[in-house]
């Protein structure tokens, strides 16, 4: 067992992990419950974003907290019973995002951020995963010239400071760029080093395949049974026990539940998202991914049609979906752009897992021998999944990490 290890769960991240431990000569098998890229990996922007070197803060100003705490918002809704179990990670989170606070964990989320085209190139290069990157970046649309004007210098010093390119759009510019948008917006900025994911899904499917298709075990499997096996870790899965000398917990918003039973139970809350798809009327294009600031939600073409996501819904762990977010987007989405039937039967519904200081978790899982964490990537596990798979497989086979991990390690919390 000496060079094997388990890896519990198979979203981006955990796939990543698979993969880059495999090229390093570590027999792998990925366990999940769930196909690969079936969690949040499956519902999401598909946007890889090099720009977004500032993670999201907590909302610090009273007008920006009022307007919350009415729940009648587009991009933020809760439900009122399950705020007590959020209230000590949310008070984490504020204090978090105090400037001095906030202006490290910036900079240790921009060093991930900073490597994740050349990552995610890395993995697809030579696979029909390579036809799935998009070069069209994104753009966010202003109505409001204070609001723009802000955006604009805040990009500025994005580009100064972590090379993140952008061009700026004036009404006209706009509407030539998307010739279908329904309204007239003051202006946009187009950040346009990201890729945008005709297919998010697909992609993390083309990463498990080239897994398998290199002697990597996919198995279905319940995580939560791991335990100790002498030195190393047991877990049950359909095709019989499995054991491995190491074990990598990438579950996204359901790690705390396992690391808690291992002794260890970081400050980590999900904030719950949906999608829906719709078909556009007639020959109507969306050309790339936008996000209208005053609508506060993200358009984005895909393979299946517009994807319409939501912001950030927050509810009790066993709560059904209340897709209210976006029943009240919808209406609003329509008068963006000209939506036709919806494409899926249901929303879709996904958790993204959250950390209070906006950083993931990767690096040694305290008191445990042999485990590892790769979660807490809040909105960018998708983004991340192949930076956070190779950092932490430089550490677990005692390569030079290419950047520093000291801050993304379990012990901070």
């Amino acid at each position: 067992m000496a060079a094997s290890v388990i890896v519990l769960g198979a979203g981006m991240v955990g796939v990543s992990v698979a993969l880059h431990l495999q090229k390093r000569g570590r027999a792998v098998t990925l366990l999940d419950r769930h196909a690969p890229g079936e969690g949040a990996s499956f519902g999401n922007g598909g946007l890889i974003q090099r720009e977004a070197v500032h993670p999201h803060p907590f909302p610090r100003t009273i007008a920006e907290l009022r307007r919350i705490a009415g729940n009648q918002a587009l991009d933020v809704h809760y439900h009122p019973l399950a705020l007590p179990g959020f209230a000590s990670p949310l008070l984490q989170y504020w204090w978090h995002s105090e400037p001095k606070r906030y202006a490290h964990a910036a900079r240790a989320h921009a060093a991930l951020i900073a490597t994740c085209l050349d990552e995610h190139r890395a993995l697809a290069h030579g696979t029909e995963a390579m036809a799935l990157l998009r070069p069209i970046g994104w753009m966010k649309l202003y109505s409001d010239a204070a609001t723009f004007d802000a955006a604009l210098a805040q990009a500025r010093i994005a580009h100064d400071q972590h090379n993140v390119n952008f061009n700026v759009l004036d009404t006209a510019a706009l509407a030539a760029a998307e010739p279908h948008l329904l309204v007239s917006r003051l202006g946009a900025i187009h950040f346009t080093d990201p890729y945008s994911v005709s297919d998010p899904h697909a992609l993390t499917l083309s990463y498990a395949r080239q897994f398998a298709e290199a002697g990597g075990r996919f198995l279905h499997g319940d995580a939560m049974s791991l335990e100790r096996s002498g030195a190393g870790w047991r877990v049950r899965s359909a095709d019989g026990p499995v054991e491995a000398s190491e074990v990598v917990v990438a579950l996204g918003a359901a790690a705390v539940g396992l690391t808690k039973r291992l002794g260890y139970t970081p400050p980590c809350f999900g904030k719950r998202g949906y999608h829906m798809h719709y078909r556009l009327r007639g020959n109507a294009t969306l050309n790339r991914p936008i996000l209208d600031t005053e609508s506060r939600f993200l358009l984005a073409p895909m393979r299946a049609g517009v994807r319409l996501t939501t912001g950030a819904e927050f509810a009790a762990n066993d709560a059904a979906p209340t897709p209210i977010q976006l029943e009240r987007a919808e209406p609003v989405a329509r008068g963006l752009l000209p939506l036709e039937e919806r494409v899926d039967s249901t929303p879709w519904m996904g958790v993204r897992p959250c950390t209070p200081d906006m950083l993931p978790i990767i690096g040694p899982l305290p008191g445990q021998a042999g485990a590892w964490c790769a979660f807490g990537h809040a909105h960018q596990g998708f983004t991340l999944g192949p930076t956070t798979g190779r950092l932490l497989a430089e550490m677990m086979t005692g390569e030079a990490p290419f950047l520093d991990p000291a801050p993304y390690r379990a012990e901070r919390f």
